[in-house]
């Protein structure tokens, strides 16, 4: 997808362009913990370093900040596209899409330095053996010999921020497009507009729900074989299946696929 989007200059638009930065981040995060998992799997060694599990927590929380920031931009350039067309060239520019883009990056990148930097520096007077497939914050937590509520709470107010909040916007920003959508009067534009807005609402729900299920739950409701599933479906399932969703049901892209890679082909031949 990233290939694609760089070399297709009909897809050097603002959605694909946020796109090409959503498969980025989600070759980013699925690497961030799965390779280490299969390694472990495969060897039966169950131990990853102090500063192992610093970097994959740090790749992680800001893939995971960041995608849920780029998401909401995602919905809002939706919403421009089909609820004021004539305003889209103004408000999703080049400009602001990079804007888009930096913010997510940027922001994601503090929070996750702030939040990996903390939990490697509390005292671990209990096991040490993590309940979980990678080094996650909250099965972290239960292994210090300190009270962690106060940290636990900022874990609430980050979620909230990154990913409940995002959340939210996108829910609105598609209740809106949905009410446009059902008054337009080309078929043929609402069978389009229908079919995008359902595509990307289908990857915010894997996406958003397990997490903030997972992060916005107090530790006594908290199961560990419970979030290793939910887990499952945030760092495995919706990174893998963004490309597939993307490129097999958008006509676009399938389009551009078959230029592209339909001269690659006649080329070698």
């Amino acid at each position: 997808m990233i290939h694609l989007i760089r070399v297709d200059v009909r897809l050097h638009t603002p959605m694909y362009l946020l796109l090409s930065q959503l498969s980025l981040m989600d070759l980013m995060y699925i690497s961030s913990t799965v390779p280490n998992m299969v390694v472990n799997f495969l060897s039966g060694r169950k131990s990853i370093s102090l500063l192992g599990c610093g970097v994959q927590s740090f790749f992680f929380l800001t893939m995971a900040c960041s995608e849920g920031l780029l998401l909401a931009s995602m919905a809002y350039d939706r919403f421009v596209a089909i609820c004021h067309p004539l305003h889209y060239p103004i408000r999703m520019s080049k400009r602001m899409c990079a804007k888009m883009v930096a913010g997510s990056w940027i922001l994601g990148s503090i929070n996750s330095l702030a939040h990996t930097a903390y939990p490697l520096h509390l005292p671990y007077c209990r096991s040490r053996a993590i309940n979980h497939f990678f080094c996650d914050v909250p099965a972290m937590l239960p292994l210090a010999c300190v009270d962690t509520w106060v940290y636990e709470y900022m874990v609430f107010v980050s979620t909230s921020m990154f990913l409940l909040l995002p959340f939210l916007c996108i829910t609105a920003s598609y209740a809106r497009v949905l009410f446009a959508i059902l008054h337009m009067h080309s078929k043929e534009g609402r069978k389009k507009a229908f079919t995008t807005c359902c595509t990307h609402l289908t990857v915010v729900t894997f996406y958003y729900a397990p997490f903030v299920y997972t992060y916005l739950r107090p530790r006594s409701l908290r199961s560990p074989a419970e979030d290793k599933i939910l887990a499952v479906f945030y760092t495995i399932l919706t990174p893998m299946l963004n490309p597939i969703i993307y490129s097999l049901r958008n006509k676009e892209v399938l389009r551009a696929m078959e230029r592209v890679f339909g001269m690659f082909f006649s080329k070698k031949k």
